[in-house]
Order: structure tokens, then C-alpha cells, then sequence
């Protein structure tokens, strides 16, 4: 049994704990203000800056102050009943589904060579130090160099990517991955995985070694084969840190416009929606209309990443 002064101290003690927990939990609120003010400095008004004017008829060609129009650069009807605006218009909604079928793509392709890369070189093999030094190097350059050097590659008379194409009877003299637009797209997603592989394995990487080694101990001691240790073990233990680096790719190759640029420029068969602002902002002058672009280009991504989270989460907890 419990003394008489014990008991009355429990509920002292407890209480105190608490008073400390929320003691600490001010401290760390006061301690992070400044960052989310700088956050909110940085990030919140160029947002709602471009909201503004996305519903204004902003012209970087025209000294006039931007004037309101409402919704008439998402969607509006002239008088001869003729649909206009941004959601009218074919070419955004191409650009909307070459983005998301580029991002599924490469997203989906570079989780799964980056598993097998983050898997190689978790595994005890000579020369991993060398291997991990190596497959850097596609992300260790940069974007705008990585992108014209693929350009090159896929040049119709000199490129290396075309003349292979040509000795596998794949292209015809004069043809190119790039210039065709059936496969222009692919030859972009190709480009995309040899660059961001290694991101996904890197980030997969880290969470490979956050795994207890004692679990495959024990598991081979109960007679768990390879794949049973992969399924059983090494997937649930590496779901958090896949959701991770997928969602970060994801939000990555929806908003992807230097690559694409840079090999295929404003062509229609590889427009991103990140290339289809800049070319209403800068070709076309039209700040408003870019920037009605750019709040579409938010809600998708921003729908993207709430659907992804709310699907892998029911997933986590059903595995748990």
C-alpha cells in the first residue's frame, strides 16, 4: 500500500509535469516565430500577390495599372458565346497531362531503380564507397548542362542516342527521339530518371540504414529467406522514408520546366505546365493571365500532395 503523503504528491508531481511540457512547448512556439515569420515574408506574399493578379488584367507590355476582372482569365464567355480563358484553352489542359504523365512516369521509374541502387549499395560489397561516390554524379550536375548534353545526345546526325537507334533498325537517317512527337515525351522522361535516380536512392539510402540490423539477425535465424526479410522487414520499415522521397519528387516533376526547356523549348508535345506560364508571362506579355497559370499549377500540385498523404497514410496504418 501507498503512504498517505505518496498519494498526495502524485497529482503535485503530475501537475508539474505538465506545467513543464507546457512550459516548453511556449519556449519552442517563441523560439520558432521568427523562422515563420520569415516563411510567411517569403513565401505568403508572392502567393497572394500572384492570386491577386491572376484575377487582373496585369500586361507587362502596357504601363496602365492592372485592372480587375474577376474570373474572365480562368473562364469567360464573349458575346458572341465563345468560350475563353485559361480553361478553355486546349493547349493548357496538354500541358496539364504532359506534366502529370511525365510525373507518374519518372516518379514511378525512379523509385524503383533508386530502391535497387539504395539496396546495392546497403548490401557489404567491395567498391561501395566508389559506387555511392559514382551514382552522384548525374545529380551532381547541373540541371541546365545535364539537359543540353542530352540535347546532344539526341541530335538526328551526330547524336550517340540516334545513331544507336539507327543500328537497331529503331530511327531512320535524319530521325531523333526528340524530334518525333510520339516519342519526344519518353525521350524526356529518360532524361528525368538518369538525373533523379540518385535522389531517390540517397533518400532511400538513409532510411535502409535507420533499419535495426538485429531484426535480419533474428530473421535469419528463424529460417526468413531473402525476399521474406525484404517483404516482412525492409518495405514496412522503409514506408516513411519512401513516402518521403516519393512526395518530394512528385512535388519535384509537377513543377519541372528547366529540363524540358531547355531540350524541346515551347514545342506542344512536351509542354509542361511550368513552360506554358512562362510563355504566357514573358512570349505573351500576359502577367495576368501567367499568373492565373501559376495558381492552377499550385491547386494541382497542392491536390496532389493532400491525395498522396491521405492514401499513404491509410496504407501505413493498415500495415501497422
Amino acid at each position: 500500500m501507498l503512504d498517505l503523503p505518496e498519494v498526495i504528491a502524485a497529482p503535485a508531481k503530475r501537475g508539474r509535469g505538465r506545467s513543464f511540457e507546457g512550459r516548453r512547448a511556449r519556449t519552442a512556439l517563441w523560439l520558432l516565430l521568427p523562422t515563420l515569420f520569415a516563411i510567411a515574408l517569403v513565401g505568403g506574399y508572392p502567393l497572394l500577390r500572384t492570386i491577386y493578379l491572376s484575377f487582373t488584367d496585369a500586361n507587362l507590355g502596357s504601363g496602365d495599372e492592372p485592372h480587375w476582372v474577376g474570373l474572365e482569365n480562368y473562364w469567360n464567355v464573349t458575346e458572341d458565346g465563345v468560350n475563353v480563358g485559361l480553361l478553355a484553352d486546349p493547349a493548357w489542359w496538354r500541358s496539364v497531362w504532359n506534366t502529370v504523365l511525365l510525373t507518374i512516369t519518372s516518379v514511378s521509374v525512379e523509385t524503383l531503380f533508386g530502391l535497387g541502387f539504395a539496396l546495392v549499395i546497403n548490401s557489404k560489397i567491395k567498391g561501395r564507397g566508389l559506387l555511392r561516390t559514382a551514382i552522384l554524379v548525374p545529380w551532381a550536375i547541373p540541371t541546365v548542362v545535364s539537359a543540353q548534353m542530352w540535347n546532344w545526345m539526341y541530335q538526328d546526325s551526330l547524336g550517340i542516342v540516334s545513331a544507336w537507334g539507327r543500328q537497331l533498325g529503331w530511327l531512320k537517317v535524319g530521325q531523333s527521339l526528340v524530334a518525333n512527337p510520339d516519342t519526344a515525351l519518353w525521350a524526356l522522361v529518360a532524361v528525368d530518371v538518369w538525373k533523379t535516380t540518385p535522389f531517390m536512392a540517397l533518400l532511400l539510402l538513409a532510411g535502409l540504414q535507420s533499419i535495426p540490423t538485429d531484426l535480419y539477425e533474428a530473421a535469419r535465424v528463424d529460417g526468413a529467406t531473402r525476399l521474406q526479410q525484404f517483404r516482412r522487414i525492409t518495405l514496412p520499415l522503409l514506408a516513411p522514408a519512401l513516402l518521403v522521397a516519393v512526395i518530394f519528387r512528385t512535388l519535384d516533376a509537377l513543377r519541372i520546366f528547366d529540363m524540358p526547356y531547355v531540350v524541346k523549348g515551347n514545342a506542344p508535345e512536351t509542354m509542361t505546365m511550368s513552360i506554358y506560364a512562362r510563355q504566357q508571362m514573358i512570349d505573351n506579355a500576359q502577367f495576368g493571365m501567367g499568373s492565373s497559370v501559376s495558381v492552377l499549377i499550385f491547386l494541382v500540385i497542392m491536390m496532389f500532395t493532400i491525395a498522396y498523404m491521405t492514401l499513404s497514410r491509410v496504407n501505413l496504418e493498415q500495415t501497422q
